[in-house]
């Protein structure tokens, strides 16, 4: 048995993506970006009341990576993951790790345009900083994928679906038009099933209701 708690449009989406790549039987549980993610019953899933939590046989995992990780093991022959020992392992890991480094900028200028309720609250200036960060990322995944079809010379893995969900995101606040590697690489990616199975359906209540969110002027 595995459920997936999944918030459309957040981290939880990376995981969502994976587990249609993988093709494995599951159940997502979608929940509401409110609220209800604090209360006792989701606490118990995930003690910082945040997406994704997976439930798989018994067990419960939060983290994305951690849970990237954990499938890939429990599902080898999909091939997505690189095993202990295998010659890409460690560059594998430092990309699915890697996603976090952009998605902590990109949530941070996500609370900076959409979660703060007061416009005197909000800063030009951390919005640059964030969106710059966001660039500097963009940057290495742009050279990473000189001469690649994908993060990995072995060809596409879990690396992939970890850092495109990420620059999915972040594509919110800072635009790839200077990277194109990185536009090749993510409409490549972006143009699987897999990838459009994960995406908001027409009934979800997007976070997302712009395209793009500029840094305000100082």
């Amino acid at each position: 048995m595995i459920r997936l708690h999944h918030v459309p449009q957040s981290r939880s989406m990376r995981s969502l993506w994976l587990l249609y790549e993988l093709g494995v039987e599951f159940e997502c549980i979608t929940h509401p970006f409110d609220k209800s993610l604090r209360s006792a019953d989701y606490l118990a899933l995930s003690p910082a009341g945040r997406v994704p939590a997976l439930e798989i046989d018994g067990q419960v995992l939060f983290e994305t990576a951690a849970i990237t990780e954990f499938l890939c093991e429990t599902f080898p022959d999909a091939g997505l993951g690189r095993a202990p020992g295998a010659a890409e392992r460690a560059d594998w890991l430092v990309w699915v790790h890697f996603a976090e480094t952009i998605s902590q900028h990109a949530a941070a200028l996500t609370q900076q345009h959409l979660m703060l309720y007061d416009d005197a609250m909000r800063s030009p200036i951390v919005m640059k900083l964030e969106a710059a960060r966001i660039g500097k990322c963009y940057a290495a995944v742009e050279e990473r994928l000189q001469g690649r079809d994908y993060l990995l010379d072995g060809g596409f893995s879990a690396a992939d679906v970890s850092v495109g969900q990420a620059v999915y995101m972040s594509r919110h606040f800072a635009k790839t038009d200077d990277f194109p590697a990185v536009e090749a690489w993510l409409d490549r990616i972006t143009s699987r099933n897999a990838f459009q199975k994960s995406l908001p359906a027409a009934s979800d209540t997007v976070l997302y209701e712009k395209e793009f969110y500029p840094a305000w002027e100082l």
